[in-house]
């Protein structure tokens, strides 16, 4: 109640502070006691910016090309993984805002709506009035919507219901939190859905992360460290390139990085995926094959951004690679 009542107090001045530059804004704010107090996180929407479309998320052509193909499904589930703050969000609002909303019927449950887009029908959670993820949908269903949109699958009822309407002739676009493609998929089985359910429904999955970009003000040559040169050459097979990082100016406040892209990995669910997953294969045998079908990971995509000048190898090491990779 205190942190509620200091929150309240200092909100004006946040306001304040933004109307002086004529942009709206949302605040969502998160609380949490520790040992040390109260902690609060608040993260800032800016409302005046524009959607950003897929090109700009940081696909490279080939990777947008296969996700757009995606898109044109008429019906099926694609599932958008990666934790918190990876721009799963922004990617589905990009990927809903090229959909044809004038010819076909667009419905979205969302928590909270965070952009409204014109066209589009969008309800907004509401669990105190009973309006959850799994309520909501089934309501939605009754409207004969051609393309949902479900912010996020927070459990099994929600799995279960987006997995039944991708079978029954809708395009079914939704977020997961999973590491990565493969992750997703057994998430989804955690959750409660039968193998074959997932396997027929599933049109593919796209996992990201957010990396930070090399400012272009203060671009400069660097000499990466022994970790991150091996890390590169392992993952691209080259000896060596020039590597470049931001040295820090005013346009990045001394940080050497400026503006953010997408680091993305799609999985394609082939027949031969699908019979793996049906059949109970393990998550390294699904890798196997989706490696030996043309998989490009994020490590992949990361260092690929690397060569293109576009990040750093630490900042790809940091956001992407874990033990053992």
């Amino acid at each position: 109640m205190l942190t509620y009542i200091i929150f309240n107090s200092y909100m004006p001045y946040i306001r304040r502070f933004f109307d002086s530059f004529n942009r709206h804004i949302d605040v969502r704010v998160a609380t949490a006691e520790t040992i040390y107090g109260e902690r609060v996180t608040m993260r800032i929407l800016d409302k005046t910016l524009s959607l950003f479309s897929l090109e700009q998320l940081g696909f490279f052509p080939q990777t947008l090309a296969t996700y757009r193909e995606m898109l044109k499904s008429s019906f099926g589930m694609i599932l958008v993984c990666g934790p918190t703050g990876s721009g799963k969000t922004t990617t589905l609002y990009a990927s809903v805002d090229e959909l044809d909303r004038d010819a076909q019927n667009l419905m979205t449950i969302e928590d909270p709506v965070e952009y409204r887009l014109a066209g589009i029908n969008q309800i907004q959670v509401n669990e105190k009035a009973g309006r959850t993820f799994a309520n909501g949908l089934r309501a939605l269903m009754r409207h004969d919507p051609d393309i949902i949109m479900v912010g996020e699958i927070r459990d099994g009822e929600t799995a279960d219901i987006a997995c039944q309407s991708a079978l029954t002739g809708h395009l079914v676009l939704s977020s997961v939190h999973a590491n990565d493609t493969v992750g997703a998929l057994f998430r989804m089985i955690d959750l409660g859905v039968e193998r074959y359910i997932i396997s027929s429904s599933l049109i593919g999955v796209v996992a990201q992360r957010m990396i930070r970009r090399v400012c272009p003000h203060c671009r400069t040559t660097f000499e990466p460290t022994p970790n991150e040169l091996a890390a590169y050459q392992k993952e691209m097979g080259q000896e060596s390139i020039t590597f470049y990082c931001g040295a820090g100016c005013n346009f990045c406040n001394g940080t050497g990085y400026l503006g953010r892209a997408g680091v993305f990995e799609i999985l394609i669910l082939s027949e031969k995926i699908r019979e793996m997953v049906t059949g109970c294969a393990t998550a390294g045998e699904i890798r196997a094959a989706a490696h030996a079908e043309g998989l490009i990971t994020m490590r992949h995509d990361g260092m690929t951004k690397v060569a293109e000048q576009i990040t750093t190898p630490g900042e790809v090491l940091r956001g992407i690679f874990s033990v053992g990779q």
